[in-house]
């Protein structure tokens, strides 16, 4: 076997496992977040009515600033 083919086969491996490598990632992250959306302000507005607290808008968004905090730590 020539040198350049053995190249050649290595190349189109690797970009082969690349691409198979990012569209199973992809789907993985798609099944995951369809099974654990993240929490948006209708969400939160709903846990604080539960615990029996009014929720105002104000409360709301600093509770969502505080997790986007958290999330970018």
């Amino acid at each position: 076997m020539p040198i350049w083919s053995g190249v050649l086969v290595g190349v189109l491996a690797l970009v082969a496992g690349v691409a198979l490598g990012f569209f199973i990632a992809r789907k993985y992250m798609m099944n995951y977040l369809q099974k654990n959306p993240p929490i948006n302000e209708q969400m939160l507005k709903m846990m604080m009515m539960q615990m029996g607290q009014k929720p105002s808008q104000k409360k709301i968004n600093q509770m969502m600033s505080a997790m986007n905090k958290q999330q970018t730590k």
